[in-house]
Parts: structure tokens; C-alpha cells; sequence
């Protein structure tokens, strides 16, 4: 066996692992004021919701999470981004209120006389923390 047959499964795996790297999701995520403030939670007892609770709660403030779509990183990576943030300021659920993909950013490329303008899709989700009185 060539030394290049010998390479070829490690650069495969190489590129996956670059490939799976390259998935990103970022989050921002603010505090309404004026509302109560409670201790974090446990990220695994916060519940991703669809569809605002019947349950009393109140409204402790909202994430926004951008995301990936060349490669998309797998949902569940961006539940748990969710589950996290809402953790950080005691919330125990999000209700996803707008989840798209759209443009997040272009660019322009080519001559002068012959410009191309390319846009960048991105992932964007918004949720609402809240916590069950």
C-alpha cells in the first residue's frame, strides 16, 4: 500500500471534521426590564415551545438565534442553544415565535462594468423566556 492510500481516510475524515466546524449558532439574548428576575435554571428542565403556554407565566425577555445553513448545524444543537439561554436568566421555556431562513449579508464581486452581488442566507429564530409562576 502507497503512503497516499494511507492518507486518503484521515484527509476524508479531516474534511468532515472541518465541514461539521464550519456549522455555527450564535445567540443574543436580552432581559426585559421591569419584570421579575429570577436565578438560572437547569438548560435540561427548559422546555422548547411552539405555541405560548396556557399556563401562567411571565415574560422574562427574548433570544435570537443565528444560525448556519451551508453547513446547518443539526436542530438539536440549536434547541439546546435556546435551552441555555433561556437557562441564563431563569426561564423554564421559549416559545419560538419566528424561526427563517433569509439573507443575512452580501457581497460584491467582478469588474466594474460586469459587478455580481451574491447574498449569504442565514438561520435566524427568535423566542420569548418565560417563567411558570
Amino acid at each position: 500500500m502507497s503512503v497516499t492510500q494511507h492518507l486518503r481516510p484521515l484527509l476524508a475524515a479531516g474534511v468532515l471534521l472541518l465541514l461539521a466546524a464550519c456549522a455555527n449558532i450564535d445567540a443574543q439574548t436580552t432581559e426585559y426590564v421591569g419584570v421579575p428576575h429570577a436565578a438560572p435554571t437547569d438548560p435540561a428542565g427548559v422546555e422548547v415551545l411552539r405555541r405560548e403556554p396556557m399556563r401562567p407565566h411571565d415574560r422574562l425577555g427574548e433570544v435570537v438565534v443565528d444560525a448556519s445553513t451551508e453547513p446547518p448545524p443539526p436542530v438539536t444543537d440549536i434547541e439546546q442553544k435556546l435551552r441555555e439561554e433561556a437557562a441564563k436568566i431563569g426561564g423554564n421555556a421559549v416559545v419560538v415565535v419566528y424561526d427563517r431562513i433569509q439573507p443575512v449579508s452580501a457581497y460584491v464581486s467582478g469588474p466594474l462594468w460586469a459587478r455580481d452581488v451574491e447574498t449569504i442566507e442565514g438561520r435566524k429564530l427568535k423566542g420569548i423566556i418565560i417563567r411558570y409562576r
